[in-house]
């Protein structure tokens, strides 16, 4: 995200040695580093949530998904099932049907 380098960093501590001054200058760098670590749990917590959310929603969907194919595979058996009790009838009686008198 950043790209801090180590001059970067002699210059933030140079920096704040002589504004906070050097008696209270540890006390504020464990502080910073206490928030900064608060901070980034917090936000480690909530890609972590997001991420199972994420997970969660393909599941729903993959779930859906098998739910319409097997739709179609009851409608293709059923349709199996008709064509094969038409094919099984004898032929006799659709002859007599389409036969002129």
């Amino acid at each position: 995200m950043f790209d801090v380098g180590f001059s970067e960093l002699c210059l933030i501590g140079l920096v704040s040695l002589l504004v906070i001054g050097p008696e209270r200058l540890p006390k504020v760098a464990r502080i910073a580093g206490y928030w900064l670590g608060k901070t980034r749990n917090m936000v480690a917590s909530v890609k972590e949530e997001i991420k199972l959310e994420l997970r969660a929603e393909e599941m729903r969907q993959i779930f859906k998904e098998q739910s319409g194919l097997q739709d179609v595979q009851q409608i293709l058996d059923e349709t199996s099932n008709t064509l094969k009790s038409t094919l099984d009838q004898p032929p006799a009686e659709s002859a007599e049907q389409h036969e002129p008198k």
